[in-house]
């Protein structure tokens, strides 16, 4: 290939999208940055602030400090005024940034990047061998970012607005009947439950040591005794009818064995009973989700860093990956496993679908 076959306009155009990409990581690392040291923080609600007067609040260096401020700036994450040389974190952008109970919050899509990132270096490997990074493997962080992502709607939308919409839920666990959080993860969904119904009885499955560890924390913290977490790999579901609810959120397509799961899930649910799901709202092809969502470079690169490559961290993983159980394949896994009953849940996300399926 020679120079001459090169379009000299489209090899601008993608310099450029380079460069966007580029300065976007780059950014991300700053923005991660200033939430690890309480930036945006000190910033909210304070008014134009310089380097200086921010140094002043925090205790940090304002040599540093006015260095972050001028990319932020630069960036347009931060208000600039060069008549007073001032930089405000404006309130929009405060409930982005600086409020993590907001529902809005997109503190987790910059809380991941230190494990994320940190796994690059392995990646080439699991490209070779096809063998994914088990999740604890990407450090002590990990199972705490993982949370962070969901945390908000599980503390604010679970109980209040998802279970009554599950036919007869809320009287069974009134009446104090038994659930389990499969992938369960640190268990913040089961802990609320667990708040809320306190004649329940709530049981967290989870692969990950590192989560359950950090679960058992919250509920010793909450003073719960109707949590318990069991490590599937020592103690699976029981293989006869117990829970009259069983959930699966957001964990299904980052399984390496999603069918057994849910075979193993139709085996421990009583008849009656409620299996609700999240997952992440995908389309059935990659040329739909090529237009559904403009986050479908995101969501890929995150199946490669996360999801796919837990999918596949065993030889045999299904691998499904961030996009890959679309409703339409969530369906076929939930009749293969037994359940004749599957509805999609009208429940607005801005990334996850939510189903139900019963026997």
């Amino acid at each position: 290939m020679s120079d001459k076959t090169i379009d000299a306009t489209v090899l601008r155009a993608k310099q450029g999208l380079l460069a966007g990409f580029s300065i976007g990581a780059h950014v991300s690392a700053m923005i991660y940055v200033g939430m690890k040291l309480g930036l945006y923080a000190a910033m909210r609600g304070a008014g134009p602030m310089t380097s200086e007067t921010l140094a002043a609040s925090t205790g940090l260096h304002e040599r540093w400090l006015r260095e972050w401020l001028r990319g932020q700036a630069a960036a347009t994450v931060l208000d600039y005024d060069a008549a007073t040389a001032a930089f405000t974190l404006s309130p929009e952008m405060a409930i982005l940034l600086a409020d993590p109970d907001h529902l809005l919050s997109m503190e987790s899509s910059f809380a991941g990047l230190p494990y994320r990132f940190g796994g690059l270096d392995r990646l080439p490997e699991a490209f070779r061998s096809g063998i994914g990074i088990p999740l604890d493997d990407r450090g002590p962080d990990a199972a705490a970012a993982t949370e962070a992502v969901f945390r908000n709607w599980h503390r604010q939308v679970l109980v209040p607005v998802a279970l009554p919409m599950l036919d007869g839920v809320v009287a069974a666990l009134d009446a104090g009947g038994t659930a389990a959080d499969v992938g369960c993860g640190t268990g913040i969904a089961m802990i609320e439950m667990a708040k809320r119904f306190p004649r329940a009885q709530f049981h967290g499955y989870e692969s990950s040591r590192r989560a359950i560890e950090r679960g058992r924390g919250y509920v010793e913290a909450e003073r719960l005794t109707n949590v318990i977490f069991h490590d599937v790999a020592i103690e699976p579901l029981p293989p006869q009818p117990t829970f009259g609810l069983i959930t699966t959120f957001d964990c299904l397509h980052d399984m390496t064995h999603p069918h057994a799961v849910a075979l193993a899930i139709r085996a421990a649910i009583k008849p009656g009973g409620s299996w609700f799901i999240a997952d992440i709202d995908g389309a059935p092809t990659f040329e739909e989700n090529l237009q559904r969502t403009r986050m479908a470079p995101l969501l890929y690169a995150i199946s490669v860093m996360s999801c796919m490559s837990s999918a596949m961290s065993e030889p045999d993983g299904a691998g499904y990956g961030t996009l890959g159980l679309p409703e339409s394949e969530m369906q076929r896994l939930v009749e293969r496993a037994g359940f004749s009953h599957f509805r999609r849940v009208d429940l607005p996300h801005p990334i996850n679908a939510y189903y139900e399926a019963r026997l």
